[in-house]
């Protein structure tokens, strides 16, 4: 009997956990089991002639929200070409509802509720075998025009399961896709908008055994590894212990985790803070709400203020991205409670922050109670919302305006600096900056359209004019600098008009190449010929002091660093002082730049704004209501102008470094 188990990802960097877990457990006793893994993007076509020519008696399918529609469509035309292959369904977007997506479709044969491993297993002996269905426990079935559910099997003791993470097959693209790996099953909390919540308990592996696998996959090359426990941190000691292997052993792999982050100890913040090497770890917290009538509405139990402060503390380490998450559309959460929502955790600028919309899950306690709160949502998959009691279509339609922005000006990383300062310096909120730019971008029907990286800048600059935005020339200088580090070569196009002509370019270079202490603060270190510095290096004039303008945007915010303990970060500087520079260098360094370029800020006179006015400030143009939320941190001493320097290649990061000198 061969065997073929099948998913569609996300997408193709993506692996499926599942259909190893299967394999893994079957493969003793049944030789033939082969995996396919495709993408919900690829042609129906293509996918069941690739099924078709694999020749299966049993075809398994692994089913979410994000592939159960194109895995409906592949079923449907496999049974025309294929009618007597086996179809057999499993995974969280079936289980939970069985009957409805077997009356749904008629090519649909089994469906695997709950833990599969064992499961399928014994169906596969069953149809091999005897064909007694009725003894499958956790299965669905066929039989003649009935559809019989059977009770559900108890739940696997995790540590009888063989690893699935030894595959030969698999190691060849082990470094080119993510790698998804648990050590627990189950969720301790009962939050109603979630699949996690209706199973009780959390179930572990054997740690030992978890080390083993990690250390296989590592030495084997795996560059991304993400965790699929619900809550990892919810046994501190397992958690302690995993992140000292990890950090013993990562070899460069980056791990991901879901945390919940007020249940966060200080002891595992300190150690963290204190051991974890920059780049290796990857929390995800979900916040969903901050508004405390809707998280007692869906029985979440979530402290803000700790989860807060767990954030600003792991933030302030600077050796840890975050990923935070929303969720509008959640009971009692209108627009205007939503809006606060997203500025209370934009407060805390993570690394990346998603709006998700919420979806009325199959089996979520949410979607029973759907009338109670007027819910409206899609009849299919993802099941999103489409109104609420509190929440109409037409909000809903503004904040995904929003979300489109959030993902490319923030979420990308490739304005930074500009966002920052706008949200710092200009618009009364972040969440009223994306929403009148989502709006904006909307009117002008860009999201019709594709673009490239120059749109984004002359699509933002657009909409900052035809507002009649003030501060323009820092703002466009900033967008500059975002610009060029947003490539790893030196750019071949400009998306403005450059001031600066061949002879000044000249002039320029050759200074440098005369005085490399000038921007290196280390005499001699970037020792340069005029011609490496044309190939390597971009300039541009700002028509004022950068330096100062960047320290308005580093570190963090008042309102942020009041959410951590005093000592917890000193203005905003982390990381960058305990690597022993000033305040001058590490508020620069935490602006992006390297420790050489930020010694040649301080060296440049950063630290004493080059004699320039203590006093003052670049605010003209603010809005009124932003202008009494900026004046503490509006950048002060920008009189002046400043020659960017911005140089590729120069190490094995491919990042390009930037300098100043003050003109």
């Amino acid at each position: 009997m061969r065997i073929v188990l099948a998913t569609l990802n996300a997408k193709y960097i993506h692996t499926s956990l599942a259909i190893r877990l299967l394999k893994a457990y079957s493969e003793h006793e049944f030789k033939d089991i082969l995996l396919a893994e495709y993408t919900i993007k690829d042609p129906v076509m293509n996918i069941v002639s690739d099924l078709f020519q694999k020749k299966p008696d049993v075809i398994g399918f692994s089913c979410y929200i994000w592939n159960i529609e194109e895995t409906i469509k592949v079923i449907g035309i496999l049974k025309q070409v294929m009618p007597e292959v086996t179809i057999v369904l499993g995974g969280p977007e079936v289980s939970y509802e069985p009957l409805y997506w077997m009356k749904r479709e008629a090519g649909i044969d089994f469906i695997v509720n709950g833990d599969g491993e064992e499961t399928f297993h014994h169906l596969l002996q069953e149809l091999r075998d005897d064909r007694k269905f009725h003894f499958v426990y956790g299965a669905a079935y066929r039989k003649g025009e009935e559809l019989i559910v059977n009770p559900p099997r108890p739940k696997s003791d995790l540590n009888t399961l063989p690893t699935p993470h030894r595959f030969a097959e698999d190691l060849p693209d082990l470094s080119k896709r993510i790698v998804y790996f648990e050590t627990s099953r189950g969720c301790p909390f009962n939050c109603q908008f979630c699949l996690s919540s209706i199973e009780v308990g959390v179930r572990y592996y054997d740690i030992e055994r978890v080390k083993s696998d990690l250390l296989y996959l590592i030495n084997n090359g795996a560059k991304v590894i993400k965790f699929l426990d619900r809550t990892f941190n919810i046994n501190r000691n397992y958690a302690m212990e995993m992140f000292q292997f990890l950090i013993d052993n990562h070899q460069g792999c980056v791990f991901q985790f879901e945390i919940t982050a007020d249940i966060m100890r200080p002891e595992v913040l300190d150690f963290l803070a204190e051991n974890a090497p920059p780049g290796i770890f990857r929390f995800e917290i979900g916040v969903q709400s901050t508004n405390d009538e809707t998280n007692e509405l869906v029985k979440r139990r979530q402290n803000f203020k700790k989860l807060s402060r767990t954030v600003m503390k792991i933030k302030a380490s600077g050796n840890i991205d975050q990923h935070l998450d929303l969720i509008a559309g959640l009971p009692q959460e209108d627009y205007a409670t939503f809006r606060k929502t997203f500025n209370d955790v934009f407060v805390m600028e993570p690394e990346e922050l998603q709006l998700g919309f919420l979806k009325m899950l199959r089996g979520t306690g949410l979607r029973a109670q759907a009338a109670k709160y007027d819910y409206t949502y899609m009849e299919h998959a993802p099941y999103e919302i489409l109104s609420s009691h509190v929440m109409p279509f037409p909000d809903i339609i503004r904040l995904k305006r929003l979300e489109d922005v959030l993902e490319k000006y923030w979420n990308s990383h490739r304005l930074d600096h500009s966002v920052k300062y706008l949200i710092r310096h200009v618009f009364e909120s972040p969440f009223d900056f994306f929403q009148e730019f989502g709006d904006y971008w909307e009117a002008r029907g860009w999201q019709k359209i594709g673009h490239q990286l120059e749109d984004l800048f002359i699509r933002l600059q657009s909409f900052l004019v035809d507002r009649g935005t003030h501060s323009m020339d820092i703002i466009t200088g900033l967008m500059k600098l975002d610009y060029f580090l947003g490539h790893k070569y030196k750019p071949r196009k400009i998306w403005w008009d450059s001031v600066l002509d061949k002879s000044d370019w000249s002039i320029y270079f050759k200074e440098i190449a005369a005085h490399p202490e000038r921007i290196t603060g280390n005499a001699g270190q970037a020792a340069f010929s005029e011609r490496e510095l044309q190939k390597l290096t971009v300039l541009e004039v700002l028509p004022f002091r950068l330096e100062p303008v960047l320290e308005s945007v580093s570190g963090l915010r008042a309102e942020a660093a009041a959410m951590i303990e005093p000592g917890a970060a000193t203005a905003g500087t982390g990381a960058a002082q305990d690597a022993g520079l000033n305040e001058a260098e590490a508020g620069a360094a935490d602006a992006g730049l390297n420790a050489a370029g930020a010694a040649a800020v301080a060296e440049a006179g950063v630290a004493d704004a080059a004699g320039l006015p203590a006093e003052g400030s670049h605010q003209a143009g603010l809005t009124a209501a932003a202008e009494a939320a900026a004046v503490a941190v509006a950048p002060a001493g920008t009189e002046g102008s400043t020659l960017l320097i911005v140089m590729y290649q120069q190490d094995d990061s491919q990042r390009a470094q930037y300098y100043t000198l003050p003109l």
